[in-house]
């Protein structure tokens, strides 16, 4: 696999999306009065998935600097948000 298929699509493209959908998820489950526990757990579910396209991206032989850098970048924000 390239590099710039996992960058930008399944980095960018495809976890992005997971995320979003994870996030509007666990506040609809908030909204509807579930337990904070329960929340989180929808919140932080694709957390393990995030971090292997990050390391995937990071141990690419051929990555850039500049890839590694955008793919740490995206890491935390998705972690933060």
């Amino acid at each position: 696999m390239r590099w710039q298929v996992l960058l930008w699509r399944d980095m960018l493209g495809v976890g992005t999306a997971i995320n979003l959908g994870a996030t509007f998820l666990a506040l609809v489950a908030a909204i509807q009065g579930a337990p904070t526990s329960i929340v989180a757990v929808l919140h932080f579910a694709p957390l393990p998935y995030n971090f292997f396209l990050f390391a995937a991206l990071w141990r690419m032989p051929q990555s850039p600097m500049v890839a590694a850098v955008l793919g740490a970048a995206w890491f935390l924000a998705v972690l933060v948000i």
